[in-house]
């Protein structure tokens, strides 16, 4: 019997056996440990993730955000934050935009304002809707006393609830000053913004739930929207500017035959969210205060002038 047949039944898992370097006698066959051969991986490189620039909605999320039906879903979970407020803490700024009513452009009939608020991606974020009676709009027009609540966009969950009195525009009355007041679902109440009784330029306080002043929105001399953007600043009780109200030119034949108007709202990322949701508040009164009354399209620009005349001329007495 050869020896290495009788080596060869005892080598163990991962050795081998060789044959002698030389021949001769006493010379018997070795055992070698052999490395075992890697695993082969089936699977190639990973490629880089590629990141989400929008959310799944009603559109196709072809383009960046670029889809009207798109939608931002709400984080839920932040602490010390009104529910269906969630987002606002991961912005610092808002789109609104003003739905064209195309019965109330060719009929001259006052209807029922809604509003879009996006993201700077252009997804919807909220849905704001007026609930005012036919009368009420059409006999009160822009000074008409309103409720609005504003949506969730994607599961219509109502987040705020925002209520304006029967409001006055006469320049010489400061005994009856715009305000609106805005409001959880369940009534409580968030803050508020109130005119200030001014002369040449329009100002406004904005409050917390407590009625303390801690912001104020300070509006151009020249509030008419032509072939530009008006600006209404957002200061600090310090007096720095930290945010603004834009009213955007929407174009010669939108701005002169609809009501529909655009607004940019920008603010500091780490401002509070209940004050966030005032200044989107605030950009309703300002649309309904300077805005809402172009029925005849340019004579709005003539109402605006007469208007700084006559509190120009009220300066000077």
């Amino acid at each position: 019997m050869n020896p290495a047949d009788s080596v060869a039944g005892k080598i163990p898992l991962g050795f081998l056996l060789v044959p002698p370097k030389e021949t001769g006698a006493g010379q018997s066959p070795q055992v070698v440990e052999v490395p075992m051969p890697q695993p082969f991986l089936r699977y190639g490189p990973v490629p880089p993730q590629i990141p989400i620039i929008t959310q799944p909605g009603m559109g196709s999320g072809a383009s960046m955000g670029g889809i009207e039906g798109d939608w931002k879903s709400i984080p839920t979970g932040i602490p010390n934050c009104p529910r269906g407020l969630e987002y606002l803490t991961a912005v610092d700024q808002l789109l609104v935009k003003q739905k064209v009513e195309l019965i109330e452009a060719f009929t001259g009939l006052e209807g029922n304002n809604r509003y879009s608020v996006k993201n700077a991606l252009g997804q919807k974020v909220f849905l704001a809707v007026e609930n005012t009676s036919c009368c009420t709009r059409n006999c009160c027009g822009s000074d008409r006393p309103f409720s609005m609540k504003v949506y969730e966009a994607h599961s219509k969950e109502e987040v705020l609830q925002l209520r304006r009195p029967t409001a006055c525009s006469c320049c010489l009355c400061c005994c009856c000053l715009d305000r609106i007041e805005i409001s959880d679902p369940q009534g409580n109440v968030i803050g508020s913004i109130k005119e200030e009784c001014t002369i040449c330029k329009p100002s406004f306080r904005i409050l917390d739930q407590n009625g303390d002043l801690v912001l104020r929105i300070e509006g151009p001399f020249w509030t008419c929207s032509v072939c530009g953007n008006i600006e209404f600043q957002v200061v600090s009780l310090n007096g720095e500017n930290i945010g603004k109200i834009s009213k955007q030119w929407s174009g010669l034949a939108r701005e002169v035959y609809t009501k529909a108007d655009n607004f940019g709202i920008s603010f500091p990322l780490d401002l509070d969210v209940r004050l966030k949701a005032i200044l989107l508040g605030a950009t309703f009164l300002i649309d309904f205060m300077f805005y809402e009354n172009s029925t005849d399209g340019w004579l709005s620009c003539a109402q605006c002038c007469l208007r700084s005349l006559c509190k120009c001329v009220c300066d000077a007495i």
